[in-house]
């Protein structure tokens, strides 16, 4: 088996343990009626860039916590954190404001029985390997977090479609809002 078998074997294992209820709880939180706020460090924060580009595109109101023009949250606000560990100190304290803020608050981790999923009021779980699993732990060949920052991508462009689907919102229409 070459390398590239094996990583798309091991985002297959990753993606087959998603479970349908929580991507359909996901799904309920983001609706066009809410400001939709995304965060992330590192390349988990990359991965919420992409996510937020793509509902754009799909006509939502969406911001990256941490850039210049991202406003002040407010109550009914929706707020997705990511983290694979469930532990970035920055994402944690982000979803524990937007908690008392009053937001909607979405987990996007690996690690279901961490700070930041306790923080939220939804949990996306995507079981990829992380930096901090260590051995008998680690169920990847990949460094880091590498495989869940995979999974997470194509989960969350998984979770564009079926909001894409929901709101009849087509390729034409997304294309209209592309840069």
């Amino acid at each position: 088996m070459n390398i590239l078998d094996t990583i798309q074997t091991e985002i297959r294992d990753v993606l087959v343990q998603i479970r349908d209820e929580e991507m359909e709880a996901a799904l309920t939180l983001i609706k066009k009626d809410f400001r939709i706020f995304v965060d992330g460090e590192g390349r988990s924060g990359l991965m919420a860039k992409g996510f937020a580009m793509r509902l754009m595109h799909l006509g939502y109101t969406v911001y990256v916590i941490g850039e210049t023009i991202t406003p002040a949250l407010r109550q009914d606000d929706v707020f997705i954190g990511i983290s694979g560990s469930g532990s970035s100190a920055n994402v944690v304290n982000d979803a524990r404001k937007a908690k008392k803020t009053g937001c909607k608050v979405l987990a996007v981790t690996s690690k279901k029985d961490s700070d930041l999923a306790a923080a939220a009021d939804q949990i996306l779980c995507i079981p990829g390997t992380v930096k901090g699993d260590r051995e008998g732990k680690r169920t990847s060949i990949q460094l880091l977090s590498s495989l869940f920052d995979q999974s997470l991508h194509v989960s969350l462009d998984a979770l564009c479609y079926m909001i894409s689907k929901r709101d009849d919102t087509g390729n034409d229409a997304a294309t209209g809002m592309h840069w």
